[in-house]
């Protein structure tokens, strides 16, 4: 199998391979930024969802412990920030810091994933105020989000197996067969 070219996107890079493959454009990125307040106002009762969910169940909820209102701020933060219009190497490295914390507390990638119809539901709703051309936007924001989140998850599996096999090709090459 030979190397691949996705192989060597690394880091804040990461930004301008998905934003090419998604085709975000400049309108897409101003009817964000419009629907800032429409977010800011939005921000607290998509916070009570995403929460009341996690701290109702023991298995999410253990995570959480003495956390919740530092948390709420970083996430009310993180939502906010989707609808910033301003999609560059600070927005990625902190989305990555954030994914980064996830794997660092052990958090199963299937937690974040499953949490991600409550930031759909708001965050629609938010864009919803700008219309299809926002709507649009914010799927696709979401989509990277998601993305970068998952990416967090990849380049931290794949810096453990590289330094227990010696390098990161044959721990790609390893994870590919």
């Amino acid at each position: 199998m030979n190397d691949r070219k996705s192989w060597e996107i690394k880091d804040e890079a990461i930004l301008a391979d998905l934003v090419a493959l998604m085709g975000l454009t400049d309108e897409e990125k101003s009817a964000m930024a419009a629907c800032k307040s429409a977010a800011e106002a939005q921000a607290d009762p998509m916070i009570e969802a995403f929460y009341q969910r996690l701290l109702n169940q023991d298995i999410t909820a253990e995570f959480l412990e003495g956390m919740v209102e530092h948390l709420r701020s970083t996430l009310k933060n993180w939502f906010i920030t989707l609808f910033s219009g301003e999609y560059d190497e600070a927005y990625v490295k902190s989305r990555l810091a954030i994914g980064k914390t996830h794997v660092r507390i052990g958090l199963p990638v299937r937690y974040p994933l499953a949490m991600m119809d409550i930031l759909m539901e708001h965050g629609e709703k938010v864009a919803n105020s700008q219309g299809e051309t926002a709507v649009k936007a914010f799927r696709k924001l979401a989509a990277l989000d998601i993305a970068i989140f998952n990416q967090a998850y990849e380049d931290t599996h794949l810096n453990h197996l590289a330094e227990l096999v010696g390098n990161e090709r044959l721990a790609r090459r390893l994870l590919t067969r």
